[in-house]
Protein backbone atom coordinates (compact mmCIF):
# COMPACT_ATOMS: atom_id res chain seq x y z
CA UNK A 1 0.00 0.00 0.00
CA UNK A 2 2.84 2.36 0.20
CA UNK A 3 4.06 2.10 -3.51
CA UNK A 4 0.23 2.48 -4.24
CA UNK A 5 0.47 5.01 -2.39
CA UNK A 6 3.65 7.01 -3.47
CA UNK A 7 1.68 5.88 -6.91
CA UNK A 8 -1.22 7.56 -7.02
CA UNK A 9 -0.01 10.99 -5.30
CA UNK A 10 1.27 11.85 -8.92
CA UNK A 11 -1.83 10.91 -10.41
CA UNK A 12 -4.44 12.38 -7.93
CA UNK A 13 -6.80 13.19 -10.59
CA UNK A 14 -7.25 10.02 -12.21
CA UNK A 15 -8.62 6.13 -11.80
CA UNK A 16 -5.74 4.12 -10.90
CA UNK A 17 -5.89 0.57 -11.92
CA UNK A 18 -2.69 -1.20 -10.25
CA UNK A 19 -2.19 -4.28 -11.20
CA UNK A 20 -1.66 -7.45 -8.39
CA UNK A 21 -0.48 -10.69 -9.77
CA UNK A 22 -3.74 -11.14 -12.75
CA UNK A 23 -5.80 -8.60 -11.41
CA UNK A 24 -5.86 -5.29 -11.63
CA UNK A 25 -7.38 -3.58 -8.15
CA UNK A 26 -8.47 -0.27 -6.85
CA UNK A 27 -8.68 1.01 -3.67
CA UNK A 28 -10.65 3.81 -1.54
CA UNK A 29 -12.45 6.48 -3.50
CA UNK A 30 -11.26 4.74 -6.74
CA UNK A 31 -12.83 1.16 -5.57
CA UNK A 32 -16.15 3.07 -4.55
CA UNK A 33 -15.80 4.66 -8.37
CA UNK A 34 -14.88 2.01 -10.18
CA UNK A 35 -17.72 -0.84 -8.32
CA UNK A 36 -20.28 1.47 -9.28
CA UNK A 37 -19.50 2.54 -13.05
CA UNK A 38 -18.36 -0.82 -13.68
CA UNK A 39 -20.98 -2.99 -11.81
CA UNK A 40 -18.16 -5.01 -9.76
CA UNK A 41 -18.20 -6.05 -6.06
CA UNK A 42 -16.97 -3.62 -3.69
CA UNK A 43 -15.29 -5.28 -0.72
CA UNK A 44 -13.00 -4.37 2.28
CA UNK A 45 -9.24 -4.63 2.89
CA UNK A 46 -8.00 -5.26 6.27
CA UNK A 47 -11.65 -4.92 7.73
CA UNK A 48 -12.14 -4.14 11.09
CA UNK A 49 -9.10 -2.39 11.34
CA UNK A 50 -7.47 1.01 11.00
CA UNK A 51 -5.93 0.39 7.62
CA UNK A 52 -9.39 -0.80 6.12
CA UNK A 53 -9.87 0.63 2.68
CA UNK A 54 -12.40 -0.07 -0.26
CA UNK A 55 -11.43 -2.69 -2.57
CA UNK A 56 -12.18 -3.76 -5.98
CA UNK A 57 -11.01 -5.43 -9.25
CA UNK A 58 -11.04 -7.51 -12.29
CA UNK A 59 -9.25 -10.47 -13.86
CA UNK A 60 -6.03 -8.34 -16.13
CA UNK A 61 -7.54 -10.11 -19.09
CA UNK A 62 -10.46 -8.19 -18.61
CA UNK A 63 -8.86 -4.30 -19.45
CA UNK A 64 -10.37 -4.00 -22.71
CA UNK A 65 -14.09 -4.88 -21.36
CA UNK A 66 -13.60 -2.64 -18.39
CA UNK A 67 -11.37 -0.03 -19.57
CA UNK A 68 -13.53 1.61 -22.02
CA UNK A 69 -16.81 2.14 -19.20
CA UNK A 70 -14.27 4.09 -17.14
CA UNK A 71 -13.02 6.34 -19.97
CA UNK A 72 -16.54 6.74 -21.37
CA UNK A 73 -17.62 7.86 -18.02
CA UNK A 74 -15.42 10.69 -18.45
CA UNK A 75 -12.72 9.53 -16.24
CA UNK A 76 -9.07 9.74 -16.68
CA UNK A 77 -7.37 6.35 -16.12
CA UNK A 78 -3.93 5.66 -15.07
CA UNK A 79 -2.87 1.61 -15.63
CA UNK A 80 -0.22 0.66 -13.41
CA UNK A 81 1.84 -2.42 -14.39
CA UNK A 82 4.18 -4.71 -12.86
CA UNK A 83 7.76 -3.60 -14.45
CA UNK A 84 9.61 -7.03 -13.76
CA UNK A 85 8.36 -10.85 -13.14
CA UNK A 86 7.75 -11.50 -9.37
CA UNK A 87 9.96 -14.66 -9.59
CA UNK A 88 12.47 -12.80 -9.96
CA UNK A 89 13.40 -10.31 -7.23
CA UNK A 90 12.40 -11.23 -3.65
CA UNK A 91 11.61 -7.62 -2.84
CA UNK A 92 8.05 -6.38 -3.72
CA UNK A 93 7.79 -6.16 -7.45
CA UNK A 94 8.50 -2.72 -9.24
CA UNK A 95 5.25 -1.30 -10.50
CA UNK A 96 4.77 2.45 -12.53
CA UNK A 97 2.50 3.72 -14.39
CA UNK A 98 2.82 2.59 -18.02
CA UNK A 99 -0.50 4.59 -19.84
CA UNK A 100 -2.75 7.12 -19.07
CA UNK A 101 -5.74 6.84 -21.10
CA UNK A 102 -8.26 10.02 -21.36
CA UNK A 103 -11.46 10.97 -23.22
CA UNK A 104 -8.82 12.70 -25.78
CA UNK A 105 -6.13 10.00 -25.78
CA UNK A 106 -7.10 6.91 -26.91
CA UNK A 107 -6.54 3.97 -29.14
CA UNK A 108 -8.96 1.14 -27.69
CA UNK A 109 -11.44 -0.05 -30.24
CA UNK A 110 -14.14 -0.14 -27.60
CA UNK A 111 -13.72 3.79 -26.78
CA UNK A 112 -13.54 4.68 -30.03
CA UNK A 113 -16.31 5.72 -32.58
CA UNK A 114 -15.70 3.96 -36.34
CA UNK A 115 -16.77 6.92 -38.22
CA UNK A 116 -15.69 9.60 -35.97
CA UNK A 117 -12.86 10.78 -35.34
CA UNK A 118 -11.38 10.92 -31.43
CA UNK A 119 -9.87 14.55 -31.69
CA UNK A 120 -7.94 16.24 -28.30
CA UNK A 121 -8.22 19.84 -28.96
CA UNK A 122 -5.70 22.67 -26.93
CA UNK A 123 -6.82 26.20 -27.36
CA UNK A 124 -4.26 28.94 -26.23
CA UNK A 125 -5.76 32.37 -25.06
CA UNK A 126 -3.13 35.39 -26.91
CA UNK A 127 -2.92 38.21 -24.21
CA UNK A 128 -2.88 41.30 -27.33
CA UNK A 129 -5.94 42.05 -28.52
CA UNK A 130 -7.51 42.21 -32.27
CA UNK A 131 -9.06 45.43 -33.78
CA UNK A 132 -12.11 45.58 -31.44
CA UNK A 133 -11.21 44.36 -28.54
CA UNK A 134 -11.20 40.81 -29.49
CA UNK A 135 -9.43 38.34 -27.47
CA UNK A 136 -6.75 36.33 -30.33
CA UNK A 137 -7.13 32.67 -29.53
CA UNK A 138 -4.78 29.59 -30.80
CA UNK A 139 -6.52 25.59 -31.64
CA UNK A 140 -5.35 22.62 -32.25
CA UNK A 141 -6.71 19.70 -33.03
CA UNK A 142 -4.75 16.01 -33.07
CA UNK A 143 -6.65 12.41 -33.29
CA UNK A 144 -3.86 10.43 -32.17
CA UNK A 145 -5.92 7.38 -33.55
CA UNK A 146 -5.41 8.53 -37.19
CA UNK A 147 -2.04 10.89 -36.74
CA UNK A 148 -4.63 13.77 -37.95
CA UNK A 149 -3.14 17.30 -36.64
CA UNK A 150 -5.18 21.01 -37.36
CA UNK A 151 -4.16 23.96 -36.04
CA UNK A 152 -5.84 27.45 -36.69
CA UNK A 153 -6.26 31.04 -34.46
CA UNK A 154 -8.35 33.57 -34.29
CA UNK A 155 -11.62 35.37 -32.44
CA UNK A 156 -13.70 33.35 -30.08
CA UNK A 157 -16.19 33.26 -32.48
CA UNK A 158 -14.38 31.11 -34.71
CA UNK A 159 -12.49 29.04 -32.11
CA UNK A 160 -16.26 28.48 -30.85
CA UNK A 161 -17.21 27.14 -34.62
CA UNK A 162 -14.49 25.34 -34.94
CA UNK A 163 -14.80 23.47 -31.53
CA UNK A 164 -18.59 22.87 -32.54
CA UNK A 165 -17.26 21.31 -36.19
CA UNK A 166 -14.47 19.24 -34.86
CA UNK A 167 -16.55 18.19 -31.56
CA UNK A 168 -13.20 17.35 -29.36
CA UNK A 169 -13.42 14.77 -27.03
CA UNK A 170 -11.25 16.49 -24.31
CA UNK A 171 -10.01 20.34 -24.73
CA UNK A 172 -6.56 21.31 -23.09
CA UNK A 173 -6.75 24.86 -20.85
CA UNK A 174 -3.54 26.93 -19.82
CA UNK A 175 -4.59 26.80 -15.77
CA UNK A 176 -5.34 30.70 -15.42
CA UNK A 177 -7.47 30.98 -18.30
CA UNK A 178 -10.09 28.45 -17.10
CA UNK A 179 -12.37 31.05 -15.96
CA UNK A 180 -12.31 32.73 -19.63
CA UNK A 181 -12.82 29.48 -21.58
CA UNK A 182 -16.29 28.66 -19.17
CA UNK A 183 -17.53 32.15 -20.22
CA UNK A 184 -16.52 31.54 -23.98
CA UNK A 185 -17.74 27.79 -24.34
CA UNK A 186 -19.78 27.27 -21.33
CA UNK A 187 -19.22 23.49 -19.98
CA UNK A 188 -20.01 21.57 -23.20
CA UNK A 189 -16.43 19.90 -23.37
CA UNK A 190 -14.45 17.76 -21.19
CA UNK A 191 -11.31 19.53 -20.29
CA UNK A 192 -8.12 19.41 -18.40
CA UNK A 193 -6.21 22.58 -16.96
CA UNK A 194 -2.37 22.58 -17.50
CA UNK A 195 0.39 24.71 -16.06
CA UNK A 196 1.24 27.81 -17.53
CA UNK A 197 4.65 27.05 -18.64
CA UNK A 198 3.31 25.00 -21.02
CA UNK A 199 1.95 27.56 -22.97
CA UNK A 200 5.00 29.14 -23.89
CA UNK A 201 6.33 30.31 -27.82
CA UNK A 202 9.84 29.19 -27.33
CA UNK A 203 8.51 25.32 -25.65
CA UNK A 204 6.09 25.34 -28.13
CA UNK A 205 8.32 25.51 -31.25
CA UNK A 206 11.25 23.31 -29.74
CA UNK A 207 8.79 20.40 -29.21
CA UNK A 208 7.28 20.56 -32.78
CA UNK A 209 10.72 21.15 -34.31
CA UNK A 210 11.98 18.21 -32.25
CA UNK A 211 9.09 15.92 -33.23
CA UNK A 212 8.62 16.87 -37.03
CA UNK A 213 12.86 16.65 -37.11
CA UNK A 214 12.86 20.09 -38.97
CA UNK A 215 14.67 23.19 -38.19
CA UNK A 216 11.34 25.95 -39.36
CA UNK A 217 7.88 25.81 -39.15
CA UNK A 218 7.83 26.92 -42.42
CA UNK A 219 7.44 23.92 -44.65
CA UNK A 220 3.95 23.06 -43.23
CA UNK A 221 2.78 27.15 -43.63
CA UNK A 222 1.93 27.46 -39.91
CA UNK A 223 4.73 29.46 -39.53
CA UNK A 224 2.51 33.06 -38.86
CA UNK A 225 0.19 31.29 -36.32
CA UNK A 226 1.89 32.08 -33.26
CA UNK A 227 -0.92 30.98 -30.73
CA UNK A 228 -1.65 28.19 -33.06
CA UNK A 229 1.61 26.89 -32.39
CA UNK A 230 1.63 27.08 -28.65
CA UNK A 231 -1.79 25.55 -28.59
CA UNK A 232 -0.09 22.94 -30.60
CA UNK A 233 2.90 22.47 -28.33
CA UNK A 234 0.55 21.78 -25.45
CA UNK A 235 -1.03 18.72 -27.31
CA UNK A 236 2.29 17.41 -27.85
CA UNK A 237 3.27 17.85 -24.07
CA UNK A 238 0.20 16.16 -22.99
CA UNK A 239 1.35 13.11 -24.76
CA UNK A 240 4.06 12.99 -23.56
CA UNK A 241 2.50 13.30 -19.88
CA UNK A 242 0.10 10.66 -20.54
CA UNK A 243 2.81 8.19 -21.42
CA UNK A 244 1.96 8.24 -25.16
CA UNK A 245 6.03 8.70 -26.61
CA UNK A 246 5.58 6.19 -30.21
CA UNK A 247 3.74 8.95 -32.39
CA UNK A 248 6.08 8.51 -35.80
CA UNK A 249 2.29 7.77 -37.56
CA UNK A 250 1.57 11.71 -37.04
CA UNK A 251 4.12 12.75 -39.90
CA UNK A 252 2.47 16.45 -40.48
CA UNK A 253 0.27 19.32 -39.30
CA UNK A 254 -1.49 21.17 -41.46
CA UNK A 255 -3.20 24.74 -41.15
CA UNK A 256 -7.47 24.96 -41.13
CA UNK A 257 -7.71 27.25 -43.66
CA UNK A 258 -10.45 29.72 -42.71
CA UNK A 259 -11.38 31.11 -46.02
CA UNK A 260 -12.06 27.78 -47.69
CA UNK A 261 -14.91 26.70 -46.06
CA UNK A 262 -18.51 28.10 -44.79
CA UNK A 263 -18.41 28.30 -41.34
CA UNK A 264 -21.95 27.65 -39.08
CA UNK A 265 -22.56 28.27 -35.50
CA UNK A 266 -23.37 26.30 -32.95
CA UNK A 267 -27.49 26.99 -33.30
CA UNK A 268 -27.67 26.69 -37.21
CA UNK A 269 -25.66 23.01 -37.01
CA UNK A 270 -28.00 22.19 -34.07
CA UNK A 271 -31.39 23.27 -35.98
CA UNK A 272 -30.18 21.84 -39.35
CA UNK A 273 -29.61 17.97 -37.20
CA UNK A 274 -26.74 17.84 -39.70
CA UNK A 275 -25.66 14.77 -36.89
CA UNK A 276 -26.93 15.15 -33.88
CA UNK A 277 -30.56 14.57 -33.38
CA UNK A 278 -32.31 17.17 -31.21
CA UNK A 279 -35.05 14.12 -30.49
CA UNK A 280 -35.17 11.02 -29.19
CA UNK A 281 -35.39 8.43 -32.90
CA UNK A 282 -34.80 11.58 -35.06
CA UNK A 283 -32.82 10.86 -38.33
CA UNK A 284 -30.01 13.35 -39.26
CA UNK A 285 -29.13 14.71 -42.23
CA UNK A 286 -25.46 12.67 -41.83
CA UNK A 287 -27.42 9.56 -41.37
CA UNK A 288 -29.54 10.11 -44.61
CA UNK A 289 -26.92 10.47 -46.82
CA UNK A 290 -24.15 8.05 -45.46
CA UNK A 291 -23.54 5.52 -47.60
CA UNK A 292 -19.55 5.05 -46.66
CA UNK A 293 -18.95 1.59 -46.73
CA UNK A 294 -15.59 2.17 -45.03
CA UNK A 295 -14.87 3.76 -42.00
CA UNK A 296 -12.38 6.13 -42.85
CA UNK A 297 -14.84 7.35 -46.26
CA UNK A 298 -17.40 7.55 -43.00
CA UNK A 299 -15.05 10.29 -41.33
CA UNK A 300 -14.27 12.24 -44.41
CA UNK A 301 -17.70 12.58 -45.26
CA UNK A 302 -18.65 13.90 -42.07
CA UNK A 303 -15.62 16.29 -42.27
CA UNK A 304 -17.23 17.65 -45.39
CA UNK A 305 -20.37 18.14 -44.03
CA UNK A 306 -19.17 19.96 -41.16
CA UNK A 307 -17.11 22.20 -43.25
CA UNK A 308 -18.78 23.06 -46.78
CA UNK A 309 -16.43 24.01 -49.55
CA UNK A 310 -16.69 28.07 -51.05
CA UNK A 311 -14.41 27.36 -53.62
CA UNK A 312 -16.06 26.64 -56.87
CA UNK A 313 -13.11 25.31 -58.79
CA UNK A 314 -12.81 22.96 -55.95
CA UNK A 315 -16.91 21.98 -55.62
CA UNK A 316 -16.74 21.18 -59.73
CA UNK A 317 -14.15 19.08 -59.14
CA UNK A 318 -15.58 16.83 -56.86
CA UNK A 319 -18.36 16.81 -58.99
CA UNK A 320 -16.53 15.88 -61.73
CA UNK A 321 -15.22 12.59 -59.24
CA UNK A 322 -18.72 11.60 -58.55
CA UNK A 323 -20.08 12.01 -61.93
CA UNK A 324 -16.93 9.51 -62.90
CA UNK A 325 -17.87 7.01 -60.13
CA UNK A 326 -21.80 6.89 -61.87
CA UNK A 327 -20.53 7.00 -65.18
CA UNK A 328 -17.89 4.30 -64.98
CA UNK A 329 -19.86 1.12 -63.76
CA UNK A 330 -16.95 -1.35 -63.71
CA UNK A 331 -14.67 1.27 -62.31
CA UNK A 332 -17.17 1.65 -59.45
CA UNK A 333 -17.88 -1.60 -59.14
CA UNK A 334 -13.97 -2.52 -58.51
CA UNK A 335 -13.37 -0.04 -56.23
CA UNK A 336 -16.99 -0.83 -54.15
CA UNK A 337 -15.81 -4.47 -54.26
CA UNK A 338 -12.31 -3.35 -53.05
CA UNK A 339 -12.96 -1.32 -50.22
CA UNK A 340 -15.21 -3.79 -48.40
CA UNK A 341 -11.83 -5.42 -48.15
CA UNK A 342 -9.86 -2.77 -46.45
CA UNK A 343 -9.89 -2.25 -42.66
CA UNK A 344 -9.42 1.10 -40.93
CA UNK A 345 -6.27 1.44 -42.22
CA UNK A 346 -5.61 4.80 -40.49
CA UNK A 347 -6.09 3.64 -37.33
CA UNK A 348 -4.37 0.12 -38.17
CA UNK A 349 -1.49 2.38 -38.85
CA UNK A 350 -1.13 4.24 -35.97
CA UNK A 351 -1.36 1.02 -33.46
CA UNK A 352 1.81 -0.53 -35.15
CA UNK A 353 3.37 2.79 -35.16
CA UNK A 354 2.06 2.96 -31.47
CA UNK A 355 3.29 -0.76 -30.87
CA UNK A 356 -0.49 -2.01 -29.61
CA UNK A 357 -0.84 -3.92 -32.95
CA UNK A 358 -2.38 -6.99 -32.19
CA UNK A 359 -1.18 -10.25 -34.54
CA UNK A 360 -4.76 -10.18 -35.91
CA UNK A 361 -4.40 -6.15 -36.47
CA UNK A 362 -1.21 -7.15 -38.22
CA UNK A 363 -2.73 -9.50 -40.59
CA UNK A 364 -5.50 -7.19 -41.06
CA UNK A 365 -3.40 -4.56 -42.04
CA UNK A 366 -1.90 -7.27 -45.06
CA UNK A 367 -4.85 -7.57 -46.13
CA UNK A 368 -6.03 -4.14 -46.39
CA UNK A 369 -2.53 -3.42 -48.04
CA UNK A 370 -3.14 -6.08 -50.85
CA UNK A 371 -6.75 -4.81 -51.57
CA UNK A 372 -5.38 -1.44 -52.46
CA UNK A 373 -3.27 -2.82 -55.25
CA UNK A 374 -6.59 -3.60 -57.72
CA UNK A 375 -7.90 0.02 -57.21
CA UNK A 376 -4.32 1.58 -57.81
CA UNK A 377 -4.42 -0.31 -61.35
CA UNK A 378 -8.01 0.38 -62.10
CA UNK A 379 -7.28 3.93 -61.63
CA UNK A 380 -4.15 4.02 -63.57
CA UNK A 381 -5.78 2.34 -66.21
CA UNK A 382 -8.56 5.08 -66.35
CA UNK A 383 -8.97 7.20 -69.28
CA UNK A 384 -9.79 10.29 -66.70
CA UNK A 385 -6.55 9.32 -64.51
CA UNK A 386 -8.35 10.11 -61.54
CA UNK A 387 -5.39 8.44 -59.60
CA UNK A 388 -4.23 12.10 -59.51
CA UNK A 389 -7.27 13.62 -58.29
CA UNK A 390 -7.13 11.65 -55.25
Amino acid sequence: MKQYNAIKVKYPDAMLLFRVGDFYETFGEDAKKAARVLGITLTKRGAGSETETALAGFPHHSINTYLPKLVKAGMRVAICDQLEDPKMTKTIVKRGVTELVTPGVSLNDEVLQTKTNNFLAAVHFEFTRLKGGKKQLGISFLDVSTGEYLVAQGNAEYIDKLLQNFNPSEVLVQKQHKQQFLELFENRYYTFYLDDWVFQPEYANETLQNHFEVKSLKGFGIQDLKNGIIASGAVLYYLSETQHNQLKHIQSISRIAEDNYIWMDRFTIRNLELYNPNSINAVTLLDVIDKTISPMGGRLLKRWLALPLKNIDTIRNRHELVKFFIDSDTFSATVTYQLKQISDLERLISKVATSKASPREIVLLKDSLKAISPIKTSSENSKNNINNSF
